[in-house]
């Protein structure tokens, strides 16, 4: 690849040296075209450059004992456990010592260390064996090896406290340690003057950007209302603390140097505010693109929103490549695209004398202009879609302005009186989002879409947008035939989903759960309820993309007898799919006449073994649930391979479906 890059660089210097000889203004569209390859091959080359696994100095290429590292990110307190990411510089294997490099994920095991004692930059030696990162074992689970490979990580430990010993040292980065510092000082305040948790977990989100306390709650009644970008540090907030900063500095605009000293304060301070939030992605843009406008305009050139975007992308992906697969990332980007090309096409759709509508025109149409171009991606990632989404951003425009003001000003200029005015707005904000979200039809939910249906669904708006503002009817036929093409695949799928008759054994790492669909009702036979997290993180996501609308809960000692579905004596038939429960209280006695199954579903230790079981029992597989020892697991899997009889281990394995419908 690094070949292709150099052969098209050579091509395009040698196109801009002879330009006028070769002619090449007649050949633009080509030039671009080479341009865009340039540019992606030159990417896929900084991709591998900076991958770490591909180096040959890479940690786990080395057999270690012990290896050197230092925590390179803000450790996240669980329960009885401290997770941080952490970057390897040292390796031993008792004799000697080799330099390394590579990023893994720790998890600490605190069972009476104080979680406080660790902090970004500390130095640290570790006793651990890394393992690979697990892949998304549930059909819709969160694919978190695939968010950590997105930062570089691909390998995690789970270590004791007495496997970690400090050092003395502080490797990080000396400023982004003092940020960090101060920015949970900052929290401190907060945490004092507020008393209700939800209004100082959203405090602590919108000024700070930590995450950490925000309940699912609140996170949800933001999302299903379309302003989850409120909770996202972004161009929003940086450009309302610009907005200040350029009007108490103003009496600086007098002269030419107060002038350059003005744009530098700015600069810094939104580059210090930046760096205290964590650096997200949308907050990296947000400054970047500011920087280069404040620039631009203090040295009056002329300013282009396409190229000051195009800019920042390629300054960020160029610090790291990983970033284009940061969710973050391409809302962020394509938000701002949105908002510069069409926001000023909508506006001129309508004509205000007031300067109160023309101003609630102007939001309006901000709004719908970012709706418009991130509406792909957010159904993808999010499955969801606001229907009420200009009304909310209407109803928190004011308030979030004055909360960022508020906000700063409780914490810079220590006006600790206006606490309580700023804890009202939090909850009577909070407040109105979830009354939005709770109206009828405040939103569609459970909207699936695959990345082909994504393709589609991109270009259809694409072609729209261009059909639109060029006034081409061939475009706006094509964007009908799309949007006709995705609609079609979605009633396939509805179709479907009418029709489905799947069971579904989960992975789980503790405990078990199988769920018996039919056509949108689902039986699951668990241990666990609706509040349980694993619940919600591991079956939830395939009931909203199977769109189940019933629940029943059932528990492994319940029997019940419903239309489609009896389990009674250990035994479970499901539309003619048969299953043995088999556990310590198993009584052959009670097998019906016909001990014929589909299935057997091994479940807590059972004593009666395969072996003995194929004396009276006819099976064609068994199901061994996380429940068994893994002693036991072993056991049963290789006696099922001694009887050729297929076995599915539901721990650190993918789920097993089994279609009704389609049987092979």
């Amino acid at each position: 690849m690094a070949y292709i890059c150099l052969f098209l660089f050579l091509i395009l210097l040698v196109i801009n040296i002879f330009y006028r000889s070769l002619k090449a203004y007649r050949f633009k569209y080509f030039t671009g075209i080479l341009f865009s390859l340039l540019f992606f091959t030159f990417g896929g080359v900084l991709s591998l450059l900076k991958k770490d696994t591909l180096k040959p100095n890479y940690f786990e290429n080395y057999h270690y004992k012990q290896l050197k590292v230092w925590i390179n990110d803000e450790p996240q307190k669980g329960i009885n456990t401290i997770k941080f990411t952490a970057y390897a510089t040292r390796a031993y294997d008792g004799q000697r010592s080799y330099p390394v490099i590579g990023k893994l994920l720790i998890t600490v095991k605190t069972d009476s260390l104080n979680t406080n004692s660790f902090t970004y930059g500390d130095e640290l030696i570790i006793t651990a064996n890394c393992i690979p990162l697990n892949p998304p074992f549930n059909p819709g689970e969160f694919d978190f090896k695939g968010w950590l490979a997105s930062k570089n990580v691909y390998l995690q430990t789970f270590i004791a406290q007495n496997s970690v010993v400090k050092t003395k040292l502080n490797k990080g980065n000396t400023i982004l340690k003092y940020a960090l510092i101060l920015r949970k000082k900052q929290i401190e305040v907060y945490k004092r003057m507020m008393k209700n948790k939800e209004a100082f977990a959203v405090a602590s989100t919108l000024i700070l950007g930590y995450r950490a306390d925000l309940s699912s709650e609140t996170l949800s009644s933001y999302s299903k209302t379309g302003t989850i970008h409120a909770l996202s540090v972004s161009g929003m907030h940086v450009g309302i603390i610009y907005v200040v900063l350029n009007w108490i500095l103003s009496f600086m605009d007098q002269n030419w140097r107060l002038r350059m000293v003005k744009v530098l304060v700015i600069c810094l301070l939104i580059w210090f505010y930046s760096l205290l939030t964590g650096f997200s992605p949308s907050v990296l843009r947000s400054a970047i693109m500011l920087t280069a406008y404040i620039l631009a305009k203090s040295f009056n050139k002329h300013t282009n929103g396409y190229n000051i975007l195009a800019f920042t992308a390629f300054c960020l992906l160029i610090y790291n490549p990983f970033l284009v697969l940061d969710v973050g990332f391409q809302l962020s980007f394509l938000a701002v695209l949105g908002l510069v090309y069409l926001h000023p096409k909508i506006y001129k759709w309508l004509y205000f004398k007031q300067r109160w509508a023309d101003w609630i025109w102007s939001s309006v149409a901000l709004s719908v202009a970012a709706q418009i171009a991130t509406f792909p991606l957010s159904i993808y990632y999010f499955h969801q879609f606001p229907l009420y989404f200009i009304f909310s951003n209407l109803f928190i425009l004011v308030p979030i302005t004055l909360l960022m003001y508020l906000g700063i000003s409780i914490l810079l200029l220590k006006l600790y009186f206006l606490a309580p005015i700023f804890e009202w707005l939090i909850i009577f904000m909070n407040n109105g989002l979830k009354w939005i979200g709770n109206l009828p039809f405040s939103g569609i939910d459970q909207i699936w879409i695959d990345k082909i249906q994504l393709s589609i669904l991109s270009l259809a708006v694409v072609f729209g947008l261009l059909a639109i503002a060029k006034y081409k009817k061939h475009l706006l036929l094509t964007s009908m035939i799309m949007l006709v093409i995705f609609q079609s695949l979605l009633a396939l799928k509805t179709i479907a989903v009418k029709e489905q008759k799947k069971i579904i054994f989960f992975t789980l790492q503790k405990g078990y759960a199988a769920a018996f669909i039919n056509e949108q009702k689902a039986i699951l036979v668990s241990n666990l309820n609706i509040t349980d997290k694993n619940f919600q993180f591991y079956i939830q996501p395939v009931f909203n993309q199977f769109r189940i609308k019933s629940i029943n809960f059932i528990k492994w000692e319940t029997d019940t007898n419903l239309n489609f579905f009896t389990k009674r004596n250990h035994q479970i038939n499901f539309e003619g799919y048969r299953i043995l429960l088999l556990d310590k209280c198993f009584d052959r006695k009670k097998i019906s006449k016909t001990p014929i199954f589909n299935t057997v579903w091994l479940h807590q230790n059972p004593k009666l073994r395969i072996t003995d079981l194929r004396k009276s029992v006819i099976f064609e597989s068994v199901v061994i649930d996380a429940s068994n020892s893994n002693y036991n697991l072993k056991a049963y899997v290789d006696e099922a391979n001694k009887f050729q009889i297929q076995s599915h281990v539901l721990k650190k394995n993918k789920a097993y479906l089994v279609d009704l419908n389609n049987p092979h």
